[in-house]
């Protein structure tokens, strides 16, 4: 379900708001520019156009807060040309969890395209072919071949970009000839014979798998078949074959162990319609642009140093010094929000983390152990044992609880190199990590409390359209019935008093306690599962951990963990491609620029600088070695939301001719002016989602070309 936290929080109820407010706007109308128009609206926050809220300006307003954000479609400089180009309007594309017909469509496309291998190339073995988020892929084996005439081995065939043509031509066929699409149940056995007559040797590894009987099949007319559970078109002409688009082969090792066989998988995308590709395709494009690992070379804000090792990030100063204000931000609204900050160690002797269940449940993702002295040490792969030790240090009270615990932990975790990719996916990384322990009576308030906090922090950068999914109990859990009953709903309650809608996922909850996950939409709609809320009865356990109730006995507390980014690495990946690398201007890594004419102006540009940094500004002065219009458009390049052209008539009259990336040039300002503005202008855009307000009045300013 979506939210617009930026909608209006209520209607002006009274004659003196709605005053105010027109006195605002009457106070805004003095800078609009000659020949230019104003007008007041009453929509949410877009990022064309500026929202002012009277309870967080002062008396002078500001040019430069409305160049701090996107103009209008409609919206020119008079003196230079705007490079800023407003996020595209992409409409949502249907997924596979809400438009069933589409994941029928992918998942009959998968057969359809092994069938077409099959008949291209005899020799293919099939393995599997599920559909994932933006259509399906399908892992096939070439197996090593000997040549008759000089007995030497063959390889296996590589697949190419000729051969996706050949496989997607013969598609279009079996979808024109319209097979049917039928279900068949067999016995293990059947299916075992029938297997082995085809010398599918992958196949068969398959149905062992299987564990429930009786075994399904799906036959494409006569021509083919494959186990499978369904669902599926009725024939193959059902799908659309102009929606239906083969995109890529990559190397993939059975099972994802690298000691198996490596196989050539084929990814592909499928729609109802080739509108529904179209649109895809404009949305793979403007991804391509937004890529962080692009960007982030582009604009020097991280690397991946391979010497180092690949999944180890390096933050450079400018990815730093975004990284400090986000992590700044997080922690004071964390204080504010009655947690304490904590600090636990890198690594731990390995008998902690046999005490937590990681050693023998999550061993496989952590990195080898150590030897020091005579005892054996682990890197930590997670921060809650720490958490559950510090807890445990001292005799608690029920009076004591709840104890909330946040903490910034950087952890390392084993990933494979194939998965590794840019911050997304990274070996070692920081987790926004806390830890709630509570009474089963305060449980749900608590969560209540993470709800509000995650969305005033995700609102913060804006992110204001997120799913909700709520997971419950799965087969194999911990704990008993009627506390596992007593979370669930508690975390129910916690959604409906949000008043926030959820789907459920029925026995997709972890073996410890039931969860809220929340995936976040980005400017081009895509999703991404950052913040989740976990209820855990399994570590209080084994840690045992207790507090004294008010009858005097011991009992064991309810732990929550809880993450709001994730990660910090990904959540920043998330941010770069979100904005384009178009911070904000609050977090942007450098505010302003000063472009000097000429050398003679260099000394007064880097007083103004170092006045400015005195403010708080993060300033730059331009070495002034390039002509003007190569250092704007250097600093347009670099993505710095305002610059200021400094010569000797701005030295002599103590003035900068200001320049917005957005909205061009903006005119000439008081250096002190200028300073106190962009001061002004951070700290609004903090109190605008800090603090509420009973009404706003949205301010847009049209040019006439």
């Amino acid at each position: 379900m979506r939210f617009n936290f930026f909608a209006i929080s209520s209607i002006m109820s009274s004659v003196a708001m709605l005053s105010a407010a027109m006195m605002m706007v009457q106070r805004v109308a003095s800078f609009v520019p000659k020949g230019g128009r104003m007008r007041a609206t009453s929509s949410s926050l877009f990022s064309k156009t500026f929202m002012w809220r009277p309870s967080s300006l002062s008396s002078s307003s500001s040019r430069l807060m409305m160049a701090t954000v996107a103009p209008t479609s409609e919206t020119k400089s008079k003196k230079a040309e705007v490079t800023v180009e407003p996020p595209p309007k992409i409409q949502p594309l249907p997924t596979n969890d809400n438009d069933n017909e589409l994941l029928c469509i992918r998942h009959s496309s998968a057969h359809v395209m092994a069938m077409a291998v099959q008949q291209v190339y005899p020799e293919a073995q099939v393995t599997i072919g599920p559909w994932i988020d933006n259509g399906f892929y399908y892992d096939f084996y070439f197996p090593e071949t000997t040549s008759e005439e000089t007995g030497e081995t063959i390889p296996g065939r590589k697949l190419t970009d000729q051969d996706l043509k050949k496989v997607k031509k013969a598609m279009d066929k079996i979808v024109t000839k319209n097979y049917p699409i039928t279900r068949e149940e067999v016995t293990r056995e059947e299916a075992r014979s029938r297997i082995e007559a085809l010398g599918e040797p992958f196949k068969l590894e398959i149905l062992d798998s299987i564990k429930t009987e009786p075994i399904t099949i799906y036959h494409i007319g006569e021509e083919w078949w494959d186990l499978c559970a369904g669902p599926h078109v009725e024939s193959t002409g059902k799908i659309p074959k102009k929606a239906l688009q083969l995109q890529s082969v990559a190397g993939a090792y059975w099972r994802g162990d690298e000691k198996r066989e490596m196989l050539q998988r084929i990814y592909a995308t499928a729609w109802k319609d080739p509108d529904q590709l179209k649109q895809y395709k404009k949305l793979l494009q403007e991804a391509k642009k937004r890529d962080h690992r692009m960007l982030g070379q582009k604009l020097n804000l991280f690397s991946i140093q391979e010497d180092a090792g690949g999944g180890l990030v390096f933050w450079h100063p400018k990815g730093s010094t975004v990284r400090r204000i986000v992590e700044d931000f997080w922690k004071q609204k964390h204080l504010d929000g009655g947690y304490d900050l904590v600090y636990t160690p890198h690594i731990a002797n390995i008998d902690l983390w046999k005490t937590s269940g990681h050693f023998d449940f999550y061993k496989e993702d952590m990195f080898d152990q150590m030897q020091v002295e005579n005892d054996q040490y682990q890197i930590k792969p997670m921060n809650c044992p720490f958490h559950c030790l510090m807890y445990k240090d001292e005799l608690r009270s029920y009076r004591d609880l709840p104890i909330r615990w946040a903490e910034l932990g950087t952890v390392y975790r084993y990933e494979r190199s194939g998965t590794l990719h840019g911050l997304m996916r990274v070996r070692g990384f920081t987790q926004d990590d806390a830890h709630i322990y509570c009474l089963p009576s305060q449980l749900q308030e608590e969560i209540v409390a993470v709800l509000d906090l995650t969305e005033g922090i995700l609102s913060r950068f804006g992110f204001d359209q997120y799913d909700v999914m709520l997971s419950t109990r799965p087969e194999k859990s911990v704990g008993g019935d009627e506390i596992w009953d007593a979370a669930t709903v508690a975390l129910k309650g916690a959604l409906v008093a949000k008043g926030w809608d959820y789907s459920v996922d029925e026995g997709g909850g972890a073996f410890y306690g039931p969860k809220i996950d929340l995936k976040i939409r980005d400017a081009i709609g895509r999703q991404w599962q950052c913040s989740t809320v976990q209820c855990d009865f399994n570590l209080p356990d084994r840690f045992g951990l207790e507090y004294v109730d008010a009858d005097t006995k011991k009992k064991q507390p309810i732990m929550v963990h809880r993450a709001i980014f994730g990660s910090v690495e990904r959540f920043f990946g998330i941010l770069i491609e979100n904005t384009e690398g178009n911070f904000p201007l609050w977090m942007a890594p450098t505010q302003l620029k000063l472009l000097p004419v000429t050398d003679v102006v260099l000394d007064f540009c880097h007083e103004v600088a170092a006045e400015a940094k005195k403010k708080g500004i993060r300033i730059e002065v331009d070495r002034g070695s390039e002509r003007l219009a190569k250092q704007i458009r250097n600093a347009e390049q670099a993505r710095i939301p305002i610059m200021a052209v400094v010569g000797m008539k701005e030295m002599e009259t103590k003035t900068l001719a200001v320049r917005s990336r957005k909205l061009g040039d903006l005119g000439s300002f008081a250096i002190s002016d200028l300073i106190d503005e962009l001061v002004q202008c951070s700290e609004a855009a903090v109190e605008m989602t800090t603090k509420g307000t009973t009404a706003e009045v949205e301010v847009e300013v049209e040019q006439e070309e």
